[in-house]
């Protein structure tokens, strides 16, 4: 186990190595997660929609 004083310094070299993201990579990544969330939000609306009616069509027909 290393002491601490050479811990850190291993801790700062791996941190110097972190390649980080830019501002605008942030937002654009950012931006389509919202994106796919709401694309995907639709999708399973008009999925859940399809069943519903279908269902419905169901029971009335042998209800």
């Amino acid at each position: 186990m290393a002491n601490p004083f050479q811990f850190l310094q291993q801790t700062r070299a791996e941190i110097a190595k972190v390649v980080w993201p830019t501002r605008r990579e942030v937002l654009v990544t950012t931006a389509m997660v919202f994106l796919m969330a709401v694309v995907f939000a639709i999708f399973f609306f008009g999925v859940d929609w399809v069943i519903r009616q279908l269902l419905e069509l169901t029971l009335t027909f042998f209800g």
